[in-house]
């Protein structure tokens, strides 16, 4: 081969040396993929909000857990707010010590900071219960039937380590939070994940709030089960139409709120 031949082959691999690494800078593995704006909406309707609009609760809302088929706690866990269960009766709510004064409408537990209900209980109780499943069940269609999501399939539902604004997120698969994942906002500014799965939350992994958003605001809803590691944490309220399992020391700052049955082991759950 001549000196020019060889020159040029030389210079053409060194062109496709830096072609290559262009590519590979263009598809970096470190980009973050966090949106860099809210999506559409006025979030609470209240001047500065962004996103959706909440998802209303009505009298679920009054339930710091509410569940269908059973509530279950290794001890010793820590609920601040009412917890709930209907149609099943209080013998599926179980770890709790319920201390029932004959003929109450309501038991309560060393545990619980506010009243256990059960569908078996004396009058207003269950109609009482049998109307806050019911809203449960629209609040879960609700925020299941929200169209037009501002952001699709974000990062593959992989949410760990991920800054997100205000906005409607829709995932068409389950999603997952290995490492914390920050929402940041704004007291007025609302959040729904619409989660066509399961939500698992890796042990010692949180949802944190930043910029003054609320837990009120922020609202999971899957069609599969949410899963939290041990002390994991999550804000917000979550509408399961299956069920909601913490592990051992895990910590949910809003409403659990399950369409079967909800799994806790010394865990805190507290109603915001």
């Amino acid at each position: 081969m001549s000196r020019t031949l060889r020159q040029t082959a030389y210079l053409l691999s060194i062109a496709s040396l830096v072609a290559v690494a262009a590519c590979s800078d263009n598809n970096s593995p470190d980009e973050d993929p966090s949106p860099t704006a809210p999506g559409a909406g006025t979030g609470t309707g209240i001047a500065g909000g962004r996103g959706p609009a909440p998802v209303p609760l009505n009298s679920a809302g009054t339930y710091a857990i509410l569940a269908k088929t059973a509530i279950s706690t290794v001890p010793t866990s820590v609920i601040t707010g009412n917890i709930g269960l209907s149609p099943a009766a209080a013998s599926f709510i179980t770890g709790f010590s319920l201390v029932l004064p004959v003929g109450a409408s309501a038991s309560t537990s060393s545990q619980v900071s506010g009243s256990v209900l059960a569908a078996n209980y004396a009058a207003p109780t269950p109609a009482n219960l049998t109307t806050a499943v019911s809203a449960m069940e629209a609040a879960y269609l609700n925020a299941a039937g929200r169209v037009t999501p501002d952001f699709t399939n974000l990062n593959s539902g992989n949410l760990g380590g991920l800054t997100l604004p205000a906005g409607l997120y829709r995932f068409s698969s389950a999603v997952t939070i290995p490492t914390d994942v920050t929402l940041s906002g704004n007291a007025n500014d609302v959040w729904i994940f619409q989660i066509a799965g399961g939500l698992t939350i890796a042990s010692a992994t949180r949802v944190v709030l930043t910029g003054g958003a609320l837990p009120a605001n922020v609202f999971w809803q899957t069609t599969g089960v949410v899963s939290l590691g041990t002390t994991a944490r999550i804000q917000g309220q979550v509408l399961s139409q299956t069920s909601i399992t913490l592990g051992t020391g895990a910590t949910a700052l809003g409403r659990l709120l399950a369409q079967t049955a909800v799994t806790l082991d010394a865990s805190t759950v507290t109603l915001q």
